[in-house]
């Protein structure tokens, strides 16, 4: 190698004997079959937020150009998958963090994908209705957990990871408003952590959700609660 390569790789096995994440060091991480870059003060992507996507799929199946919002985008992976795998889809995509929007519009550019990108904290800039779907990967682990002092969990934002004393400050805030931007026959689908399923049911029970219905992740998991909207 040369002196420039010798640096280079020194540089990184030290960032990495500190225990920053392997896709910050690489710049990028794969995500149903596509490289999405990422970089600190992102999200990294999780294979089980595939299934938020193929859940958005089956939901908008045999609907001429819906429309969707993704809230809380992060690197952009959902939004930007599905808009690739439904061509004729207007995807929405919200985000607080100036360094996430900056990231996700990057890889919209470099993906080819027709997502429109904003700055919103949830719902504050959204002014549009009827929503044929609504999806979200908010921060859900509870302040304090001890996982946050562990692992990659480490190096990312707290802003994407932490959200009340149990977690479920954000996903409360989704659910109470989401409603109003969902048209007749429109669905919120929300990934959450492993021990919410039954808190994130009752929630979606309560804003008067119908069809609330729950799905597992690869490893059994319950990862995917949502509901249809009756409006």
């Amino acid at each position: 190698m040369s002196e420039e390569q010798q640096t280079r790789f020194a540089a990184l096995l030290e960032r990495r004997t500190r225990g920053e994440p392997v896709a910050y060091l690489l710049g990028e991480r794969e995500f149903y079959g596509r490289a999405f870059a990422v970089a600190p003060g992102v999200l990294i992507p999780r294979p089980e937020t595939e299934l938020l996507v193929e859940l958005g799929i089956a939901k908008l199946a045999g609907r001429t150009a819906p429309t969707l919002l993704d809230l809380g985008t992060g690197s952009g992976c959902v939004a930007i998958t599905l808009a690739l795998e439904i061509p004729d889809a207007q995807v929405t995509a919200v985000e607080l963090s100036a360094a996430a929007i900056a990231l996700s519009r990057h890889n919209a550019r470099e993906l080819g994908a027709a997502v429109e990108v904003m700055e919103s904290d949830w719902f504050s800039a959204v002014n549009d209705e009827g929503f044929a779907l609504i999806v979200a990967n908010p921060p859900y682990v509870a302040e304090g957990d001890i996982h946050l002092d562990q692992g990659d969990l480490r190096f990312e934002p707290s802003l994407a990871l932490a959200s009340g004393p149990d977690g479920l400050a954000a996903i409360r805030t989704i659910v109470s408003a989401a409603k109003s931007y969902l048209g007749a026959g429109g669905w919120l689908l929300i990934e959450h952590g492993y021990d919410q399923a039954e808190a994130v049911a009752d929630l979606l029970q309560a804003a008067g959700f119908a069809d609330i219905e729950q799905h597992r992740d690869l490893a059994g998991i319950i990862r995917v609660s949502g509901g249809l909207s009756g409006a």
